[in-house]
């Protein structure tokens, strides 16, 4: 049902993908009214269909960042005992995905996009800053993106007013198929925490599935196959 969530404005788009079934969470509805995905696509905004934005990357489907909003809701709002999410966001590309992401941690929360491509990283700060509310998450620190090796994770010192060896992550999103589970990810992830991550089936073959890996308050991991996608790959950065 997912192509049939396209629409006229953002409000439509969000709408239909909430008609459909797309979008469960009264949470995540909000945030993807909140963010307008005109920002970020470089056209025809409101399909729900991925785009091209350059450097072999692209900006994914409404309903694919919709899945991966639901399945991460969770482990990305503040609780008693989370009052400071952290959030990873590999592949960040156009700053879509974090964008919403920075909607849902609260003030105390932060979310980092890892690219491995400069540009890339300096296209997704543009984009968040062409609104009022993203240029308020990049100036307050809430948001980062930065430059990096994504299947090494990130370590990011704990923001003002976080607890000292803080530095993991509530939870973490990968936008690109890993041709296996990194252990710096695992090794970064929070107990609990979990993870969202494309895999590949076979190296060199074509077929990826996404999990949801899970780390419980005891350290224990578990691993659950949701579907099948097609990715691009989680490479070194290309060289131009």
């Amino acid at each position: 049902m997912a192509w049939r969530s396209t629409g006229t404005s953002n409000s439509e788009l969000v709408e239909n993908m909430a008609r459909h079934g797309l979008l469960k969470d009264a949470r995540v509805k909000e945030a993807f009214l909140n963010v307008d995905r005109a920002h970020y696509a470089p056209e025809m905004a409101y399909e729900d269909a991925p785009q091209p934005i350059g450097y072999g990357a692209t900006i994914s489907a409404p309903h694919m960042h919709a899945t991966a909003m639901e399945n991460l809701v969770d482990y990305m709002v503040p609780t008693a005992n989370r009052p400071a999410p952290r959030v990873l966001d590999i592949g960040s590309g156009s700053g879509y995905l974090t964008h919403l992401m920075a909607e849902l941690v609260g003030d105390k929360g932060l979310v980092v996009g890892v690219e491995h491509i400069k540009q890339l990283k300096e296209l997704g700060e543009k984009n968040m800053k062409k609104s009022k509310e993203g240029r308020e998450f990049v100036d307050s620190g809430k948001v980062k993106f930065t430059v990096g090796d994504g299947r090494k994770g990130w370590v990011e010192e704990p923001r003002e007013g976080e607890e000292a060896g803080g530095e993991g992550w509530d939870a973490i999103h990968v936008g690109a198929s890993a041709k296996e589970v990194h252990e710096e990810l695992l090794a970064q992830l929070k107990s609990p925490g979990r993870l969202f991550i494309p895999v590949d089936d076979d190296i060199g073959g074509w077929d990826q599935h996404v999990w949801n890996i899970d780390k419980d308050e005891n350290g224990k991991i578990t691993r659950t196959k949701l579907f099948g996608v097609r990715y691009v790959p989680l490479t070194d950065a290309p060289k131009y």
